[in-house]
């Protein structure tokens, strides 16, 4: 497999960013240019992954840098990608997955401690759902995810 996509209906848009970005890495509208990596640990995201530039023959592995224009894929629910795991997480198949603030995913943090103070709670915190179990320890992996 050299494709992000395993299966799955998804709206292809392009954008310009400031930063190098990989295909999988969950992305966001912003930055100084057009997209960037999803940046908030947790936070809203859009259901949206940069995609591989198979227009000029790259790979999943192959990263855009600073400037490129970045192909991304907006998802509809039920599409299944190849997305990055960030580091120390230890996932199993059914796990729903957020944002690490990096442009990775890590477990869902399910628990909500509002205790009587003003909290913040992100109702779209939850992008995917592990289609496989996948164990990082000190570096990001691949993983297969059902984006909800």
């Amino acid at each position: 497999m050299r494709a992000i996509v395993f299966k799955g209906a998804f709206i292809r848009k392009e954008g310009v960013t400031d930063e190098a970005i990989t295909p999988g890495h969950l992305i966001e509208l912003g930055g100084s240019n057009d997209v960037q990596k999803h940046s908030t640990s947790g936070g809203d995201a859009g259901r949206m992954f940069a995609l591989e530039n198979d227009l000029v023959g790259d790979a999943y592995d192959d990263a855009y840098g600073s400037d490129d224009t970045v192909q991304y894929g907006v998802f509809e629910s039920g599409a299944e990608v190849y997305a990055i795991l960030t580091t120390g997480q230890t996932i199993t198949k059914g796990k729903f997955l957020a944002s690490n603030g990096d442009g990775t995913l890590k477990l869902h943090d399910e628990s909500v401690d509002t205790s009587g103070t003003t909290e913040d709670v992100f109702v779209e915190a939850i992008v995917a759902q592990a289609m496989e179990a996948v164990t990082t320890t000190s570096a990001v992996a691949r993983i297969r995810v059902e984006v909800v």
